[in-house]
C-alpha cells in the first residue's frame, strides 16, 4: 500500500488509490509510536472515512 500514515494525523486526508484497496491503518510503514489495532478503512461507500482509533483521514482518489 503506498499511501499510509508515517507520523501523527493531520487534517489532510491521506489520498490512496482503488489499487490501494482494501485500506487498513496504521499502515506497513507507521511509526511503532504509533501502533494500534488494525482496522480496515471502508472507502467504496462515501469516498472517505477517519480510522476510529487515531482519527486519520483517507479519501479515496477519483480516476481521471
Amino acid at each position: 500500500m503506498s499511501a499510509e500514515p508515517t507520523t501523527a494525523p493531520s487534517t489532510q486526508p491521506i489520498l490512496v488509490k482503488e489499487d490501494d484497496l482494501p485500506v487498513y491503518c496504521p499502515g506497513p510503514k507507521a511509526p511503532l509510536w504509533s501502533m494500534h489495532p488494525r482496522v480496515y478503512i471502508e472507502l467504496a461507500k462515501s469516498g472517505t472515512a477517519a480510522c476510529p482509533y487515531c482519527g486519520a483521514t483517507y479519501q479515496l482518489q477519483e480516476e481521471h
